[in-house]
């Protein structure tokens, strides 16, 4: 059994993770990958835009029998991401991005995620794999943020 993610809807966290986001300069370099920062930080947004922002289709049934039964367990699990997952084409980010725009998004939705906090998760829908739990939505959230800042070295 792997060890407990960090609760996103801690305070604490939420706060650790801004000081993670607010380390990262215009031009820091990723460690493996093929985005660049300000790419890298669209992309963690797009999690957030299918919880808040309604713009993204919902997958069709079939599609999200698939994801339910083949995806969600990597992504809601304790399990870390390996360097080399397969991205879903919603987070492909492979035009220029505004480096100061896009980390400004992404700290207001994390923000809004932990001002929230956990019951407004809780067996709340997501996009992709149907109903989640909090802790779901938890390690979906935290495990997401911290692989791609660790990837950008903070």
């Amino acid at each position: 059994m792997q060890n407990q993610l960090p609760n996103i809807f801690d305070l604490h966290v939420t706060e650790a993770l801004l000081e993670r986001v607010n380390g990262l300069q215009p031009d820091t370099q990723p460690l493996w990958g093929k985005m660049d920062v300000a790419q890298m930080l669209a992309h963690c947004c797009v999690t957030y835009e299918m919880i808040y922002d309604a713009i993204h289709p919902k997958p069709n049934l079939l599609m999200r029998f698939i994801l339910k039964t083949l995806v969600k367990p990597k992504v809601v699990s304790e399990k870390p991401y390996t360097h080399s997952m397969n991205t879903a084409p919603a987070f492909l980010i492979t035009n220029t991005r505004d480096f100061e725009t896009e980390k400004a998004r992404l700290i207001t939705y994390i923000r809004k995620t932990q001002s929230l906090g956990a019951e407004a998760f809780d067996g709340r829908e997501s996009l992709s794999f149907g109903v989640l739990t909090k802790q779901e939505w938890s390690n979906m959230l935290y495990k997401h943020l911290n692989h791609h800042l660790s990837q950008f070295g903070v």
